[in-house]
């Protein structure tokens, strides 16, 4: 396994660990069935994307990355400040709408610096960024 597939890798595992914390993160908050459905949905989505990435890189010997911790926790705080200023469905939906725009941003930075990494990499990096442009126009019936 090369250098530009590890890290590939572990960027989209990491994107998926950033993506359920979110979806986990809100789902207190949420009330409307409907976008319940739909944050349960695109999470088991994420968890399945970020399980290849993990076993991929188990399977060469490779560790994973974990969002920095600092940067966890301040959106974290952010993600709660403005949760208990206004916590209505609208606002879940644009705080997440948010999360998939910087997902699709990093992500095809990340195709495009690692431009080695091997296809199987690639592909579920694609299928990453999909997954993220589905749930976004998903959401925006909510907003």
């Amino acid at each position: 396994m090369n250098e530009d597939t590890i890290k590939l890798l572990r960027e989209c595992n990491s994107g998926c660990k950033s993506a359920t914390n979110s979806i986990e993160q809100v789902m207190p908050y949420t009330k409307d069935e409907g976008l319940i459905e739909l944050l349960n949905k695109y999470n088991e989505k994420h968890i399945h994307v970020g399980d290849s990435c993990h076993n991929i890189l188990n399977s060469a010997g490779e560790d994973e990355k974990d969002p920095p911790a600092f940067v966890q926790a301040m959106a974290q705080f952010g993600t709660e400040m403005k949760l208990m200023i206004n916590d209505d469905t609208s606002k879940i939906a644009e705080l997440m709408v948010d999360g998939c725009n910087m997902g699709i941003k990093s992500l095809s930075r990340y195709l495009h610096q690692y431009k080695a990494a091997d296809s199987e990499s690639i592909h579920l990096t694609e299928k990453l960024i999909k997954i993220e442009e589905d749930f976004m126009h998903e959401l925006l019936a909510y907003l």
